[in-house]
């Protein structure tokens, strides 16, 4: 069964329905999963993606804030949520398909300004997050499983703008990749979009701070498409929808695309 999935940081799936729309519109994915919904499920504009076909939703929501979501042409199953660190937020959400594939959408707290988990709470409480995901895919290692989402790292020199300047900025600091580097390695997980795609730089966000974002180009590789290794080798296609983050008022993150033939 071949598929193609997408993962996109929306901010704020209400604001920007009509973007998810056109995304929809124009590329198609058979699966669409979404974060940063900042909506309570019974208030997610489905009305507007139903029509385009997306008729399976799986979802975990909250008002204002957080948010996962999967959108889907093809049937699934709720598969359940982890509340990672104990946050009680809305951050992670599963779902299994027919094929016996099951799919995590997650996004992990972004961590704050200062990358000290003495004087910043939130810090702190992303990386207790991210040993949540260790060990949880210790105890229970994941097989014919795929992992998207806005894990608000990146991970390599080549995935920022500038390795040195971002050493000390919270998404890019070695404690936030030692971090990840351990759920990774609990799974086993293969980075699909990095396998396929090994060098140069590469980007999914870009600030809004910026006044002319493409100009000044200083991306972060946040949003991530993760495989288990059994089915890795059945992914084809990645790519990062650059172009998006230049539509009229857009999230500052773009869609991360990789098809599957399983």
């Amino acid at each position: 069964m071949p598929f193609t999935l997408a993962t996109w940081n929306i901010n704020s799936v209400r604001l920007r329905a009509p973007l998810v729309a056109r995304l929809m519109e124009e590329e198609a994915p058979d699966i669409l999963c979404l974060q940063e919904c900042k909506s309570p499920v019974e208030k997610l504009p489905l009305e507007v993606f139903a029509p385009l076909g997306y008729t399976h939703v799986v979802a975990r929501g909250q008002k204002g804030y957080n948010g996962v979501a999967i959108l889907s042409k093809l049937p699934l199953e709720d598969a359940g949520s982890v509340d990672f660190a104990g946050l009680d937020q809305a951050r992670h959400v599963a779902a299994r398909l027919e094929n016996g594939v099951l799919l995590h959408n997650f996004y992990v707290p972004a961590g704050g300004d200062v990358p000290d988990r003495e004087v910043n709470v939130k810090f702190g409480q992303k990386l207790d997050f991210l040993t949540g995901m260790r060990d949880f895919f210790r105890e229970s290692r994941p097989e014919r499983s795929i992992l998207v989402g806005d894990l608000n790292i990146a991970p390599g020199e080549e995935d920022v703008w500038s390795h040195k300047q971002l050493l000390k900025i919270v998404s890019h600091t070695p404690v936030e990749v030692e971090h990840l580097g351990a759920a990774q390695e609990a799974g086993g997980w293969v980075d699909v979009t990095r396998a396929h795609i090994p060098e140069g730089k590469l980007y999914s966000w870009w600030s809004y701070r910026a006044r002319d974002w493409d100009a000044a180009d200083k991306g972060r590789r946040l949003d991530h498409l993760w495989a288990t290794p059994d089915i890795a080798g059945a992914a084809a296609d990645s790519r990062i929808l650059r172009p998006v983050r230049g539509w009229e008022k857009p999230s500052d993150h773009v869609p991360v695309f990789a098809r599957f033939d399983l």
